[in-house]
């Protein structure tokens, strides 16, 4: 008998990373299909297009798309919200096919309240100024967490408790503090400024719920993580916000997903001669 679905008003995700060694797709996939949402928004950095190789494109990665697709086909809207990573779709901003739609931003209404909702990079001055940097420093972060995942592999055989190399440096480091807080205090104050009640990013792959207030006013800043470390998401329902942690959720876990139903193959071979193309694109604008 198959378990029940936890149903989910609005659900955001970011910071997926399709195409790198670094995404926990197999963990993802349990995730979505114990729940039912009625609105999908991918906040950016979904297909990580900068180190997206044919040679590496796993079928639990393909099976994330294809479970996307799966909730248009059941009437889901779907917002893909470009972050830095996939922003070669930016050039798609305003398309839209059934209930996908491709933008840069997207506010929302939400029980009366506006949901101010981006993935974050403008934010980014190395994005703006530096992206060769930007690009290197992600490739140095995807190594970090094969590192990391060979550094957990002994722990768990001496039975130690796993450890998230990024987070000590992020947690440990002044200046990767000091860049988070003033993330989310530039995103706060914009939002308050615009008059929002909620504004909702990605990018820093730092989840977060917190209300924040300045001179003018309070809004509620909201940051949806990532699925490379933190395994989170945000979810909205009846009315209020939370975060959503993988790692605590046992019924997810232990949800085993119909393989058998994602068939993959055309689609497959598809879907990365098309990446190849905009990667092949991007690396001759760059050179």
């Amino acid at each position: 008998m198959p378990k029940s679905k936890r149903e989910v008003d609005v659900l955001v995700l970011s910071d997926i990373h399709l195409g790198t060694m670094g995404c926990r797709a197999e963990e993802l996939l349990k995730y979505l299909s114990s729940i039912q949402p009625k609105k999908v928004i991918l906040n950016g950095d979904i297909v990580d297009i900068w180190q997206f190789s044919k040679r590496f494109w796993p079928k639990s990665h393909m099976r994330i798309i294809k479970h996307f697709t799966s909730f248009l086909s059941k009437g889901i809207p779907v917002y893909y919200v470009t972050g830095n990573h996939d922003e070669l779709l930016r050039k798609f901003e305003g398309f839209t096919l059934g209930g996908l739609q491709v933008v840069n931003k997207i506010v929302l209404n939400l029980d009366g309240k506006k949901a101010w909702i981006f993935h974050g990079d403008v934010f980014d001055v190395t994005m703006q100024h530096a992206k060769w940097l930007t690009k290197l420093g992600s490739i140095g972060y995807d190594l970090l967490i094969l590192i990391n995942a060979v550094v957990n592999f002994f722990a768990k055989m001496l039975g130690k408790e796993k450890v998230s190399l990024s987070k000590k440096i992020k947690n440990s480091v002044k200046s990767a503090v000091k860049y988070i807080n003033n993330f989310e205090d530039i995103a706060a104050d914009i939002a308050i400024r615009k008059g929002y009640e909620y504004v909702v990013c990605g990018h820093i792959h730092q989840p977060e719920l917190k209300e924040v207030s300045n001179t003018q006013g309070t809004t509620m800043y909201l940051n949806s993580g990532d699925w490379v470390e933190s395994l989170s998401a945000l979810e909205y329902h009846q009315g209020k916000w939370s975060i959503y942690e993988y790692n605590h959720d046992e019924k997810a876990r232990e949800f085993i997903p119909d393989l058998e139903s994602y068939q993959l193959d055309d689609y497959d071979k598809i879907f990365k001669e098309m990446l190849g193309e905009f990667t092949s694109g991007d690396k001759q604008a760059v050179s």
